[in-house]
């Protein structure tokens, strides 16, 4: 008798993992939709322009600032570094554990002044996952300020600068964003009105 509960008890265990693998492996498979992005061209009159240079030290500041000001929906649990590409660390839950993951992106500053982040590497412990999930899991779990879109096809992130909001009613374009040469140059819009 124990030998056939045993038996049941091994096919039942064999059963379930084979499940939580099918399920695992359709998750991973199905194709994810990119949301649209509409680029704005904002008229700006009624701003005056000033250019601001910064260097990445003092835009990590800011971002993270600004980051932190935005997670109100929840707890933070990623962080965005500039070095010689755009650095983003958090923790993804996989079953009951949480697993460190960074993604690297190279910049790119577009004629309209948004800014567009291109995915570069990535590590998630030591897993193997498809950029796609990944980008597709923190655009679904992590609160992003308003005017940033993932686009987990294209394998981007795609910053609205017109989007952010800022106080005073300013605008901001991107001119330049060359974190190897440290070259960073911004437009900031102040209203007249």
């Amino acid at each position: 008798m124990q030998v056939k509960n045993w038996k049941k008890a091994f096919f039942i265990l064999l059963a379930v993992n084979l499940g939580i693998l099918i399920f695992l492996f359709v998750s991973i498979s199905i194709p994810i939709k990119d949301k649209m992005i509409k680029q704005e061209e904002n008229p700006l009159q009624g701003y005056v322009p000033f250019l601001i240079h910064t260097q990445k030290d003092n835009l990590n500041r800011l971002i993270n600032h600004y980051i932190e000001k935005e997670a109100t929906a929840g707890p933070i649990n990623y962080q965005v570094v500039l070095k010689d590409e755009v650095e983003l660390y958090g923790t993804m839950p996989i079953f009951s554990e949480e697993i460190q993951m960074k993604l690297t992106f190279e910049p790119e500053a577009l004629n309209n002044g948004d800014l567009i982040l291109k995915q570069k590497s990535m590590v998630i412990g030591k897993m193997q996952l498809p950029v796609t999930y990944v980008l597709k899991f923190i655009a679904d779990r992590y609160h992003l300020p308003k005017g940033v879109t993932i686009q987990p096809n294209d394998k981007l992130v795609y910053i609205s600068m017109q989007k952010l909001k800022l106080k005073s009613d300013f605008k901001v374009r991107v001119k330049e964003f060359d974190l190897k040469s440290d070259d960073i140059s911004f437009q900031l819009y102040v209203p007249t009105k």
